[in-house]
């Protein structure tokens, strides 16, 4: 029986080049000479300092458009809340990996609402997909892509 897994995973090698390419543009800005500001990724979690909000609202921009160069959706991006300190503001963004349970559920409700003829397994941080017919599955696939659930979805292991 054809099969597939739907899972979100993040390529980290290409987050840490987008961070990099992210403080290179930081370097020739001209309107961030002089200015305290950076960039840093430690363990799959991109850090933002900056000395004004407005500058952590611009190096959040500049980040969300590398991440995307580097074919790394920008939804999978999950902002916290800025912090500050006595003279910087920081902000923590981490990126969305797996699928949790919640989401997992609204996909299989999605998926027996349209009562397409698939079963779905929940396998840890992923859910197997499998039907008689490869149409069924590419339909699926197609609802998945088509669906927002403030989370990107990859396919992997498509078997016949």
């Amino acid at each position: 029986m054809p099969s597939f897994d739907i899972v979100s995973e993040v390529d980290v090698a290409q987050l840490k080049n987008a961070v990099d390419n992210a403080n290179r543009e930081l370097e020739q800005r001209f309107d961030f000479r002089g200015v305290k500001a950076s960039f840093s990724f430690e363990k799959g979690v991109a850090k933002l300092n900056a000395e004004y909000d407005t500058q952590l609202r611009q190096l959040l921009d500049i980040l969300r458009t590398n991440v995307i160069k580097r074919g790394i959706e920008a939804s999978s991006m999950d902002t916290e809340k800025a912090t500050h300190s006595v003279k910087s503001w920081s902000q923590t963004i981490k990126f969305k990996e797996g699928v949790d349970q919640a989401t997992a559920k609204k996909l299989i409700k999605l998926v027996k609402d349209k009562k397409i003829k698939v079963q779905i397994a929940l396998q840890g941080e992923q859910l197997r997909v499998t039907g008689k017919k490869r149409d069924d599955l590419q339909a699926v696939m197609a609802l998945v892509n088509s669906a927002e659930l403030g989370q990107p979805f990859q396919f992997n292991n498509f078997r016949d």
